[in-house]
């Protein structure tokens, strides 16, 4: 038998092992190259000028060939690991390890050349489809079409020949390296099997748990005013990123092993069998795959933390742009808002025009302020606010020396405590005292009026006339005209909408709309470059810890058959198995979306005006896509179990 009828023998033998990892193979070529395509797309050039996304989509390329590089080569580490007693039998036949090595090189190839075939064609029809769900979150409107780019072609067989490289002489060095010993020894020592929890392991458990919750309660208190400096916030960043990663790793480490050592202790040794398949693995495996599952964790934890940051940003673009604009049009200038109402009626659409003035007063506010403005560099004894009359604003009914102030919103909330009943004085020639009766969430003006998002104060007419005639010019906008206009039928508004961007008006003129569908469009390509490179490392992960169970579903298949044996049905050996693959990939799941609830917790706030929805959608994918690959775990040891009589 020649080297290449050995090598397709080999390729026909090893099938069963080999389909995930080549289906693996073929799925990041095909994301690579349809990713890729989209850079050098026609149909794309427009998008990215408008949003400024070429360079987003090189730096998400060059962050999807590390992870897949780095999968790529794990991944072929723990196979050349199962293959060991078959290497090992080579060589004890005669081979060389010259010729071990270019039987492997050549199985690779082969394999690569399939792989990759398969996944640029893939790829090519699926680029059509990520393009067209670009331009869905973007909010483009334009043709989605199927383009093959000779250099995204030449870009995919570069990257993954380099990856290729890397593997062989890997698997070169292995072989080197490996006496025909060590290489029936390898599939044993693949995972480090421990006899017994020690003390020094359920002290480094109990540590890692308190890690993990002091990363949480400082994330908690990130921006409440415990930190007021730009230091003091950084550090605080620093310490809740080292704490939880170490805590994660020390949680795998001892924490699980000995919260699953307790509860074996709790039943006196009397276990069900399907506890004894589950547990055993969750006190003796997890602790040698610690870092691999931190790893996990941590970069799961980060792509559902930014993905969710980021669809709640698009999530609240209507209602964002709705607080910074609360009517449909607001015209900077008279001038423009008897251009803008010409051209309205020229095209037959009905409006209604809103104008009053805005005046910029201060404030002695101490005795409402609940916490130190300092960090904000406002002071609370001369804070300067925007007033208007409460005529009009039809639903505030104020008696004299009473103000509302409107628009305090939850970024507001939260770094700037204000009490919602108080005295404040109005800073004018003869000051005036006034009782705040309620704080209201509702925007009243543009956010030209209010620097840095401060609320309005709403004051009676009578308060507002005398005012008037007392105001400080310093503190007053060259226009203090506020002129607002909304469209009377909804319908009607994208087409107000395009007459409004037809006129180019001056930068104080604003439109809602146009401000809403530009957040969108920005934050739905920052979803799409999260989300894709977040389902890679998804599916890369998922298919590791698959490996990885295939690998042990391999090594117990005698204590299946003693099981079987005595008497043990498959139906009771697959209740433990469920059960432990609930864990295996279970517990990575809990702790990452725990991880990634508490940074978004700390600072969603400023990212809109949605926690809730927007969060939930995102994690309940990541969940049922990570789900799959313990279905298919399942799956594998059913198999196993039915083989192993």
């Amino acid at each position: 038998m020649n080297i290449n009828q050995l090598v397709f023998r080999n390729l026909k033998k090893n099938v069963k092992n080999y389909y995930l990892y080549v289906f693996a193979l073929m799925f990041s070529v095909a994301l690579y190259f349809s990713f890729v395509t989209l850079q050098y797309s026609p149909a794309l050039d427009d998008v990215k000028g408008s949003i400024k996304g070429g360079a987003s989509i090189r730096a998400a390329s060059i962050l999807l060939i590390a992870i897949v590089g780095i999968f790529l080569l794990y991944a072929n580490s723990i196979f050349i690991r199962r293959r060991g007693k078959e290497i090992g039998l080579l060589q004890l036949i005669g081979m060389t390890k010259q010729k071990i090595a270019k039987l492997l090189h050549a199985e690779n190839f082969i394999l690569y050349v399939i792989a990759m075939g398969v996944g640029i064609f893939v790829g090519f029809i699926g680029s059509k489809l990520m393009l067209m769900v670009l331009f869905k979150v973007t909010g483009v409107n334009a043709i989605a079409s199927l383009h093959f780019s000779s250099q995204a072609l030449i870009q995919t067989i570069i990257v993954f020949l380099v990856i290729y490289v890397l593997i062989m002489l890997r698997n070169k060095r292995f072989i080197r390296k490996q006496t025909i010993l060590t290489l029936f020894q390898t599939n044993a020592r693949t995972e480090q099997r421990v006899q017994k929890i020690s003390a020094f392991e359920i002290i480094i458990g109990i540590f890692g748990i308190l890690f993990i919750s002091s990363g949480y309660y400082v994330s908690s208190q990130l921006f409440n005013g415990t930190y007021k400096t730009m230091l003091e916030l950084f550090l605080a960043m620093i310490f809740i990123l080292s704490s939880v990663i170490i805590g994660t790793f020390l949680f795998y480490k001892g924490s699980v092993s000995f919260i699953a050592n307790l509860v074996r202790k709790r039943k006196n040794g009397y276990l069900a069998i399907h506890e004894v398949l589950s547990l055993s693995s969750i006190i003796f495996r997890l602790k040698s795959n610690a870092l691999l599952l931190t790893i996990i964790t941590t970069v799961s934890a980060l792509a559902i933390g930014l993905l969710s940051l980021s669809y709640i940003s698009y999530y609240s673009a209507e209602k964002t742009a709705e607080q910074n604009i609360p009517a449909h049009f607001v015209m900077g200038s008279e001038k423009d808002a008897e251009t803008y109402t010409k051209a309205l009626s020229d095209e037959q659409i009905a409006y209604e025009k809103n104008q009053f003035k805005v005046i910029q007063a201060d404030f002695n506010a101490k005795d409402i302020i609940d916490g130190d403005l300092n960090k904000l560099n406002i002071n609370p004894e001369i804070w300067t606010l925007p007033v208007i009359s409460e005529k009009h604003v039809p639903s505030f009914h104020l008696g004299t020396n009473e103000v509302i102030l409107s628009g305090y919103n939850d970024l507001l909330r939260k770094f700037m405590p204000i009490k919602s009943s108080g005295d404040v004085q109005l800073l004018i020639k003869k000051p005036l005292n006034l009782r705040v009766i309620d704080m209201k969430r509702d925007h009243l003006i543009s956010y030209r009026f209010t620097a840095g998002g401060l609320p309005v104060a709403v004051v009676s007419q009578e308060v507002f006339e005398q005012l008037d005639q007392q105001q400080n010019p310093k503190l007053q906008p060259k226009n203090q005209q506020y002129i607002a206009i909304n469209i009377e039928e909804d319908k009607k508004i994208e087409q107000a909408n395009d007459v409004f961007t037809s006129l180019k008006l001056s930068d104080d003129s604003m439109s809602r709309l146009a401000l809403s569908l530009d957040q969108k469009q920005t934050m739905g390509l920052i979803m799409f470059i999260v989300g894709f490179l977040g389902l890679s490392f998804l599916v890369t992960s998922g298919c590791i810890l698959y490996f990885k169970q295939m690998n042990e579903s391999e090594e117990e298949q005698g204590s299946y058959t003693i099981l079987r044996k005595l008497g043990f049905t498959e139906k009771d050996m697959l209740k433990g198995i469920r059960l432990k693959q609930l864990f295996n990939f279970g517990i990575p799941l809990i702790v990452g979306l725990l991880h990634s609830y508490f940074a978004i917790q700390s600072g969603w706030f400023l990212f809109g005006g949605e926690l809730w929805i927007p969060m939930i959608i995102v994690m309940s994918i990541y969940t049922l896509l990570y789900s799959t690959f313990g279905f298919l775990s399942v799956l594998y040891y059913k198999k196993v179990i039915r083989e192993s009589l």
